[in-house]
């Protein structure tokens, strides 16, 4: 299996601070490693009013997970809330903003991408019936579960996927298909390689 096709169990993902050091995130991968990613998947904790990192040449989407809500405040004077059950929101890395739990504390799937390398898209959907995904080379399919259980069949074999595990979908050579199939409900992210780049 390439290394960017595999299936990572929740309890894998590494717990390391914020960039800025204000919180908490679980790491769930970068790609390629290291500082110099073209795009990352994590989990952040908001537990208090904090400044989020500032990420010039990157962009963000945040998907509430846990909790009553996370308000987000830009100092440019823009307030947004993400509310249950998973609102979401996209956004520059390099805007200024604080997180603050709406009631203790908040959890959020984090997709960050550096916006000269990647384009990425984000869905949420439910799960009640097998659905296809293909992939090429320079793509890569993440599929996050939100809840419930499921499987990926396709060319490598790969572990069945419990509530807040990740499957990585690469197609190092050629194209690539993969039958989703379960109950529950998932995020979906496609990430492409922009010309010259590479996804994964």
């Amino acid at each position: 299996m390439d290394r960017t096709t595999c299936v990572i169990p929740a309890h894998e993902y590494r717990r390391v601070r914020w960039i800025n050091g204000a919180g908490w995130t679980r790491e769930i991968h970068a790609e390629p490693g290291g500082e110099g990613w073209a795009w990352r998947l994590s989990i952040a904790e908001v537990e208090a009013d904090a400044p989020f990192s500032l990420l010039p040449g990157v962009d963000r989407e945040l998907v509430l997970l846990e909790g009553d809500g996370l308000r987000l405040r830009f100092d440019d004077g823009e307030t947004r809330e993400l509310l249950p059950p998973h609102q979401r929101l996209r956004f520059a890395g390099d805007r200024a903003l604080g997180g603050q739990p709406l009631d203790g504390r908040a959890v959020a799937f984090n997709l960050m991408w550096r916006r000269d390398a990647v384009a990425t898209q984000l869905w949420h959907r439910p799960l009640a019936g097998p659905m296809v995904l293909f992939m090429d080379p320079g793509t890569t399919w993440v599929v996050y579960l939100l809840a419930g259980r499921a499987h990926l069949e396709g060319d490598d074999p790969l572990p069945s996927m419990a509530m807040g595990d990740t499957a990585l979908l690469g197609a190092p050579e050629g194209r690539a298909r993969y039958v989703l199939d379960g109950g529950g409900e998932a995020l979906l992210v496609r990430i492409d390689a922009r010309a010259g780049q590479a996804a994964g």
